[in-house]
């Protein structure tokens, strides 16, 4: 930054643009003065980098109203805490994703994640912020989803300036300072941060977008080990060799040795998880709830493909298949007694057989005589005491503990 660009760049009308952000969005307070401001001529606008350094162009300070400002402020500082740098890393690795046109993909997609519900309620909306509608997607979806539903094309085009940062997409600017350079915020202060942050919507909702909420229930939800068994049976699932096929879209290396020929190259299909979730009586709105967040990671342990991912409520019978899409609209219907055998039946004859059924129960259920052809992982809330309330006059009935072919973890 020199000295001319400190010195031509607004700072009282940017930071009135900030106040005034979090006047509006008072949850996002902590976020938004955590940022240290950087005067640059190189960006286009405003762009954030991973260390929470906010690069602010003085031209476009000098041309946009403080209300649309604001709406800025917002957009930039969601990018760094719905964590969009380190989600792209991830979805750059796991898709095989390169160069500045994937990037810039990855950018609008995360755009569209964060402007279909960021404006309004005294917020403008700014000029030329992308929204899901523009490019005749769905609202209410992730980064992961947008960036498998569009391609860079004619509709794209007046989006080649779009540039958010390394905060935006993880792939780093020659224009910013860095890892080492001055004011940028280290991971132990990050994560207080996104913590301050998360602490504030759950003590007062109020009006809070549902994805912020979602948001914030997931910061605030422990890690938990089962999620790990979870990842090593979705790959073990599709590591012996049935779900590969070939594919021209990735040519194969030994076409390098065969000049003239193109030869395909084997590629993994990623796989089918169906999510049987116990809506008995004896699982708690708690429970349930925290069901919901072990969908979301399962979603995740995938590679974000959620439209791999069907959901089953089921108590005594088996109830409707739902596709992923958002977590709370899934209805988790139920409050009768327990069969998950007709959930196991259910998942197996809907649609593409899944590769793994993933069971969240309190386990007070009778399970399938024989293992369904395909992986199982059962996700189990504790009981201090396994028997059912019906059964409560027999001493000497107990539930069938989970099945030997199922791999068991406690969930809590």
């Amino acid at each position: 930054m020199t000295e001319d660009a400190l010195e031509a760049l607004d700072l009282d009308k940017l930071f009135a643009a900030r106040l005034h952000a979090a006047r509006a969005r008072p949850y996002l307070a902590t976020a938004l003065f955590a940022l240290h401001t950087v005067a640059s001529r190189q960006v286009p606008t405003m762009a954030v980098d991973r260390h929470w350094r906010c690069y602010v162009s003085p031209s476009f300070v000098d041309r946009m109203p403080v209300e649309e400002l604001a709406g800025v402020w917002v957009h930039e500082v969601s990018h760094l805490l719905r964590d969009h740098h380190g989600r792209s890393d991830r979805v750059a690795r796991e898709r095989g994703l390169t160069g500045p046109g994937d990037r810039l993909r990855m950018n609008i997609a995360a755009d569209c994640e964060i402007n279909d519900d960021a404006f309004g309620e005294g917020l403008v909306r700014p000029e030329g912020a992308v929204e899901p509608g523009s490019l005749g997607l769905s609202a209410g979806e992730l980064m992961e989803d947008y960036l498998r539903q569009f391609r860079l094309g004619v509709h794209t085009q007046d989006l080649a300036w779009l540039d958010c940062g390394s905060g935006a997409d993880g792939l780093d600017r020659e224009w910013e300072v860095g890892p080492d350079g001055a004011y940028g915020l280290s991971a132990q202060e990050r994560d207080a941060v996104r913590f301050r942050v998360a602490q504030g919507i759950t003590a007062r909702p109020g009006n809070t977008p549902q994805q912020w909420k979602r948001w914030a229930e997931e910061a605030f939800h422990p890690p938990q080990p089962w999620r790990e068994l979870l990842g090593a049976a979705v790959r073990s699932a599709t590591g012996s060799g049935t779900g590969e096929d070939y594919t021209y879209g990735r040519p194969s290396r030994r076409s390098a040795g065969l000049p003239g020929v193109v030869l395909p190259s084997l590629r993994r299909r990623p796989p089918r998880v169906c999510v049987v979730i116990d809506t008995s009586g004896s699982v708690s709105d708690a429970e349930l709830g925290s069901a919901l967040l072990e969908v979301a990671a399962i979603s995740r342990a995938v590679g974000g493909r959620r439209d791999l991912i069907t959901v089953l409520p089921c108590d005594a019978a088996a109830r409707i298949v739902h596709p992923l899409c958002r977590g709370e609209g899934i209805p988790l219907m139920g409050g009768g007694g327990t069969d998950l055998r007709t959930g196991f039946a259910k998942a197996l004859r809907t649609g593409a057989p899944p590769d793994v059924i993933v069971v969240l129960t309190d386990g007070q259920t009778r399970w399938p005589a024989s293992p369904p052809p395909c992986r199982t992982v059962v996700g189990l809330f504790p009981r201090p005491n396994r028997y059912r309330p019906q059964d409560e006059d027999d001493p000497d009935y107990a539930p069938d503990s989970p099945p030997a072919w199922a791999r068991v973890v406690t969930i809590g």
